[in-house]
């Protein structure tokens, strides 16, 4: 399940479609992330006190399932730079996250198999 929340930002469906097509497809690609709940902010942050241009924030945040705890924040001026960046972080994320479990396994495998092929 995906959930999109727009925090100083003015809700858009373009900016919804765009991140459901990007976060879509990484589901794509990491089957586990179907059980899981994918929460996306997009905000906006402009200082008060100083002008200039506006500051985007994409935040992706993980719960449950085998990649629970992820978590990833990128910003950018653009929306959609912000996006593209925080897509690409997340999917170098999840194939570290996926690799270290998988060498986990295969190391608590090795050492099972060292202890049963040990004469008693």
């Amino acid at each position: 399940m995906i959930k999109i929340t727009f925090k100083n930002l003015d809700s858009s469906e373009l900016a919804r479609e765009a991140t459901m097509e990007r976060i879509e497809a990484i589901v794509g690609k990491f089957e586990c992330l179907d059980e899981s709940r994918i929460h996306v902010t997009l905000e906006m942050e402009n200082s008060l006190t100083q002008t200039g241009p506006d500051f985007f924030k994409v935040k992706v945040h993980v719960n449950g399932g085998r990649y629970n705890g992820v978590r990833i924040v990128k910003s950018d001026a653009s929306l959609y730079v912000a996006l593209a960046d925080v897509v690409d972080h997340m999917l170098e994320v999840l194939n570290r996250f996926s690799d270290k479990l998988r060498v986990t396994e295969r190391s608590k495998a090795r050492k099972l198999r060292v202890n049963v092929s040990d004469p008693p």
